[in-house]
């Protein structure tokens, strides 16, 4: 059975960091500049990371700028743009290298405080000139300022018009946080949280009915508290909240095989795709199951209710499905 990893991330060169540490300390005052290593070297950066997907018997991952260096609250504007084209170009050249193994989702270079139509340019080449088969969305591009409106405000909508032109999907999530109050692990599952209640109070999908978004990390806290959503919408005597729910997708990374059978029971395994955001967070060995936290494939398998179709869906059919440009370049 084919495995597609939906949610993973860029394993580049120390070079690239670098660079946008120079970035950040001269604010751009040197131009544009490039990071300070070659092709083969972007190419090599990512050889422990194949090696590692082929262990937890992935087949395709969707790779994606690293959330948390994303540097979308740094002034000014233009050093986000430079550094999210230059990590956009990494991406590419690693999913050249491994047509098979990787598929580019783009970073956009979203700012805080600048309208989400400065992104625009940069996901169309991304789409129509790298082959990129989706986007990753922040949506907090003020680290932690919490000064953005929220996903279902029309302030997204040229960002959503040029998706659905595209006709690729968004992951939803974070990148870092400059809040203090926060760590940024607590601060994604917030934000992807703030993102799911508002969109479904929200005529974004009235608007878009082809509009298609994941949440990452299986959706913040909602599977979890949808109890409380669900009496709010029986008090109103509004449409069911697990309804609204189904227009949205979500993501397995999910290190607890509790909390992932509930994402499944919850949201429904035709609307979970698989991922496991490895090498990340999830690698670490846990010696009482003798695997990484996310080696998540026999976790899925280990759910006894699902059936063959509905693994299947999980695994691959889901992703075929969100990801038609991919589906289609097969």
């Amino acid at each position: 059975m084919q495995i597609i990893d939906v949610h993973g991330h860029i394993s580049a060169p120390l070079a690239l960091y670098a660079y946008q540490a120079q970035l950040i300390a001269s604010k751009g005052f040197h131009g544009k500049g490039r990071p300070a290593c070659s092709d083969e070297e972007v190419v090599d950066a990512a050889k422990p990371h194949v090696e590692l997907l082929r262990k937890l018997n992935v087949d395709t991952q969707f790779i994606s700028p690293r959330p948390f260096a994303m540097m979308h609250s740094q002034k000014p504007e233009r050093i986000v743009h430079w550094y999210t084209e230059h990590v956009n170009d990494m991406i590419h050249k690693q999913v050249t290298a491994y047509p098979d193994v990787f598929a580019g989702v783009a970073g956009l270079p979203q700012s805080a405080g600048v309208s989400p139509a400065n992104a625009v340019a940069e996901l169309e080449r991304c789409v129509t000139e790298l082959g990129f088969v989706g986007c990753v969305l922040n949506p907090d591009p003020g680290e932690g300022d919490y000064a953005s409106p929220p996903l279902g405000d029309e302030w997204w909508y040229p960002l959503y018009e040029k998706m659905v032109e595209l006709d690729v999907p968004a992951l939803i999530h974070t990148a870092a946080c400059a809040n203090p109050r926060e760590s940024y692990s607590n601060h994604f599952i917030t934000e992807e949280s703030i993102a799911i209640l508002s969109l479904v109070e929200s005529r974004v999908f009235t608007d878009f009915p082809g509009l298609k978004l994941i949440v990452a990390h299986g959706g913040g806290s909602i599977p979890y508290q949808i109890g409380r959503w669900r009496a709010q919408r029986l008090q109103k005597n509004a449409e069911r909240f697990d309804d609204s729910l189904r227009r949205l997708y979500f993501d397995t990374v999910l290190y607890s095989p509790e909390a992932l059978e509930l994402l499944l029971k919850v949201a429904g395994p035709d609307r979970c795709l698989f991922a496991t955001e490895a090498p990340g967070i999830g690698s670490g060995y846990d010696p009482e199951v003798g695997r990484t936290l996310d080696d998540l494939k026999p976790v899925v398998e280990g759910i006894g209710w699902l059936t063959a179709e509905q693994r299947e869906a999980v695994f691959h059919g889901n992703a075929r499905t969100v990801f038609s440009r991919w589906k289609a370049a097969r």
